[in-house]
C-alpha cells in the first residue's frame, strides 16, 4: 500500500505529541481521514456532531493542557463552522491547530462545489495560514504551523486540496527551476527564557516597595504561579484581585484575595481599583479598562509575556517582559516585608461581608429555585479537584461568585470571546485529557441548547461529562443588558413550552433528571456526580433573579429605573426578587 501524504501530516502530529483530533468528517477530507485510519494507534479521532463543537474541544484542550489542540473539518462549510471556536482560542491565547479540507488543485478558482478558500477566510483568526500545494511541504509545514501556535499562543491553520491529501508522500511533482531543496524541519519547540532583565526588576521592586496602599490583578497568565503570587501578596501585604479566566490563580478562600472585576466581579475588589496606589498586574491583559483605576492616581506595574500586550490596557510606569512565575521568583528577593498590614486587613473585613452577602443569596426556601442555590449545592458536592467548564452569561456571574477554588480546582470558560455554547464541548475534551478527574460544565438553557448533540458525543465515546444547566428559558444576561441601558427587554425570553433536556440525556442513553423543587437539587446533583457515565441535571431557576455588579453606580440605577418606566413586562416579579435579595443580605 503507497504512503501518502495525509500519512506523512498525521506521523507529524503525532511526533509532536497530539494524540487526539476532534472533528468530522467529509468528502474534502477524505485522505486525511485515511491517514488517521492507516496510523488510528497513534492520533484517536474523535468523531463529533458539529465542527463548531470541535474547534471549541481543540481550544478547552488546549486550556487545561498546555498542549497544541487540534481540530479537523472538511472543505467549505465544514472549514466555515470552526471559526467562532478558533476565535475563542485566539482571543484567549491557546495553541490550536486546524487542519481542513479544500477542492482538488486542478479546479481550484473555477466556482466548483463548496469552494471556499479557506486560507483567505481565516487570515484574521490564524497566526500561521497555509494551503498545501506540494506534497513535499508536508511534513515542514505542520512544524511551523505547530511551532508558531506554540510561539504565538493562537490559531495555525493548514488546508489540504483532495489531490494533495492522497498523492505519494513526499512527491515533487515539479521540476526545480531556482536552486531550492524542500526544507528538512524537526518536531521541536524551544521555549523562550522567562526570566525578566535585572534592571527591570529592580525598578518594579523599588515602585512596589514604595506602595503605601498595593493591590494585584491576576489573570490566566499566572495560573502556574500560585505559590508566588501568594508570596508576594504576603510580603506587599497586598489584596489579591481576580481575573474571571485567571480565578483558579489563587484559592477563592484565601486571606489574600477579593475576588473578581467588573460586572461579574465583587464589591470590595472595585473598592480596592478606587484606592489603590500602586497596581501590580500579572500575568494579564483584562480589557475591561472601565474598571481600572485612573492612571493619574495609580502607578502601575506590569508582568506580561507577550510585549505587545505590554501597557496595552492602561498607562504602565513600569513594563516587565517576563513569564509570572519567573518575574515573580525574581521579584521576591528585593521586596521589602511590611510591618503595617492595615490595608490588607480592611479588604479581609470587606470580603468577610461579602461571602456573608453571598452565603445568604444561597437560599434553600426560595421559589422559584435560586440560581445561587443550585451552584451552591453543586460547590459543595464537587471533588476538591474538579474541573468545571462555563458557558458565558448569567451563569458565568453565579460561577464566578459561588464556585470555590480550593484544592486542585480549575475553571474555564470563553474569556475574551465570551461566547456561548463551549461549556460542554470544553468538558469532553478535558474528561478526554484528565480521565480521572471530574469534570463538570455549568451552562445556561441557551448555550446548551445550541452544541446540545455533543451530550452524544459524551455517551458514544463513554465519557463520564456531568451537565448542570441553569434553565431560566430566556438569554438571560441580554435581559439585563437591555435593562442596564435603560430599555425594557425584548425578545430575550423562549415561549412556553420550557425544554426538559433531562429527557434528551436520557434519550441519548446517559443520565437525566429534572428539577422544578429546590428540595430536589441536592439530590438530584449528588446522583448525577455518582452516576458512572455523562450525567445531566436540568433545573428550572428563577428567570427574574438579576446578576447585579457588586457595586451598582447612580447611572445603572437609573437606567433600571428608565427600563421600568418605559413598561418593562416582568417588573412585578423583578422587584419583588430584588426585594427578596436585600432581605436576605441583611439577614432575614
Amino acid at each position: 500500500m503507497a504512503r501518502i501524504a495525509s500519512e506523512s501530516l498525521i506521523e507529524r502530529l503525532a511526533a509532536w505529541g497530539v494524540d487526539t483530533v476532534f472533528g468530522l468528517p467529509g468528502d474534502g477530507i477524505n485522505g486525511i481521514m485515511e491517514g488517521l485510519r492507516r496510523h488510528r494507534d497513534r492520533v484517536r479521532f474523535v468523531l463529533v456532531h458539529h465542527e463548531e463543537a470541535a474547534a471549541f474541544m481543540a481550544t478547552g484542550y488546549a486550556k487545561a493542557t498546555g498542549r497544541i489542540g487540534v481540530c479537523l473539518a472538511t472543505s467549505g462549510p465544514g472549514g466555515i463552522h470552526l471559526l467562532n471556536g478558533l476565535y475563542d482560542a485566539k482571543l484567549d491565547h491557546v495553541p490550536v491547530l486546524a487542519i481542513t479540507g479544500m477542492q482538488e488543485t486542478s479546479v481550484l478558482g473555477t466556482g466548483y462545489q463548496q469552494e471556499v478558500h479557506l486560507d483567505k477566510l481565516f487570515a484574521d483568526v490564524a497566526e500561521y495560514n497555509m494551503m498545501v500545494t506540494n506534497p513535499a511541504q508536508l511534513p515542514s509545514l505542520v512544524d511551523l504551523a505547530i511551532r508558531t501556535s506554540y510561539a504565538r499562543r493562537g490559531v495555525s491553520h493548514l488546508t489540504l486540496p483532495n489531490d494533495i491529501q492522497v498523492a505519494e508522500a513526499g512527491a515533487d511533482p515539479y521540476k526545480s527551476v531556482a536552486p531550492v531543496r524542500a526544507p528538512q524541519t524537526a518536531p521541536v519547540y524551544l521555549q523562550p527564557s522567562g526570566t525578566p532583565r535585572q534592571e527591570d526588576v529592580e525598578w518594579a521592586a523599588e515602585v512596589l516597595n514604595r506602595a503605601e496602599r498595593p493591590a494585584m490583578l491576576v489573570g490566566q497568565g499566572a495560573l502556574h504561579a500560585r505559590e508566588e503570587v501568594l508570596a508576594v501578596a504576603q510580603a506587599l501585604g497586598a489584596p489579591v484581585v481576580k481575573t474571571l479566566p485567571g480565578k483558579a490563580v489563587i484559592p477563592d478562600d484565601s486571606p489574600y484575595t477579593t475576588g473578581g472585576l467588573g460586572l461579574l466581579g465583587t464589591r470590595p475588589s472595585e473598592e480596592l481599583m478606587d484606592e489603590a496606589d500602586v497596581l501590580f498586574m500579572v500575568g494579564t491583559n483584562f480589557p475591561y479598562s472601565k474598571f481600572l483605576p485612573e492612571v493619574r492616581d495609580t502607578r502601575v506595574v506590569q508582568f506580561e509575556a507577550d510585549p505587545t500586550r505590554a501597557g496595552a490596557r492602561i498607562a504602565t510606569d513600569v513594563p516587565v517582559v517576563c513569564d509570572a512565575k519567573e518575574g515573580l521568583r525574581a521579584l521576591l528577593p528585593l521586596l521589602h516585608p511590611r510591618e503595617d498590614n492595615s490595608h490588607l486587613t480592611k479588604y479581609q473585613k470587606m470580603m468577610a461581608k461579602w461571602r456573608s452577602d453571598m452565603e445568604s443569596l444561597e437560599n434553600p426556601d426560595r421559589d422559584p429555585i435560586a440560581p445561587q442555590y443550585v451552584m451552591s449545592i453543586l460547590d459543595d458536592l464537587a471533588t476538591d479537584d474538579a474541573i468545571m467548564t462555563c458557558d458565558s452569561g448569567t451563569i458565568a456571574t453565579w460561577a464566578a461568585r459561588h464556585w470555590t477554588i480550593r484544592g486542585g480546582r480549575e475553571f474555564y470558560l470563553s474569556g475574551t470571546l465570551a461566547t456561548m455554547a463551549p461549556g460542554l464541548p470544553y468538558a469532553i475534551a478535558m474528561q478526554h485529557a484528565f480521565p480521572g478527574r471530574q469534570v463538570i460544565a455549568y451552562v445556561g438553557d441557551g448555550g446548551f441548547s445550541m452544541l446540545m448533540a455533543e451530550f452524544l458525543t459524551a455517551v458514544q465515546h463513554r465519557l463520564p461529562v456531568k451537565v448542570v444547566i441553569n434553565n431560566n428559558n430566556s438569554l438571560g444576561q441580554i435581559l439585563w443588558e437591555q435593562m442596564v441601558l435603560g430599555y425594557p427587554e425584548h425578545g430575550v425570553r423562549y415561549p412556553q413550552p420550557e425544554a426538559d433536556f433531562s429527557a434528551w440525556a436520557r434519550s441519548c442513553g446517559g443520565f437525566g433528571a429534572k428539577v422544578t423543587k429546590s428540595e430536589d437539587v441536592a439530590h438530584a446533583i449528588g446522583q448525577a456526580l455518582a452516576h458512572d457515565g455523562p450525567a445531566l441535571v436540568d433545573v428550572d431557576v428563577n428567570p427574574n433573579e438579576p446578576p447585579m455588579p457588586g457595586k451598582v453606580s447612580y447611572d445603572q440605577a437609573k437606567s433600571f429605573a428608565q427600563a421600568f418606566l418605559k413598561g418593562q413586562p416582568h417588573k412585578a416579579a423583578i422587584a419583588t426578587t430584588l426585594f427578596k435579595d436585600r432581605i436576605q443580605k441583611l439577614g432575614d
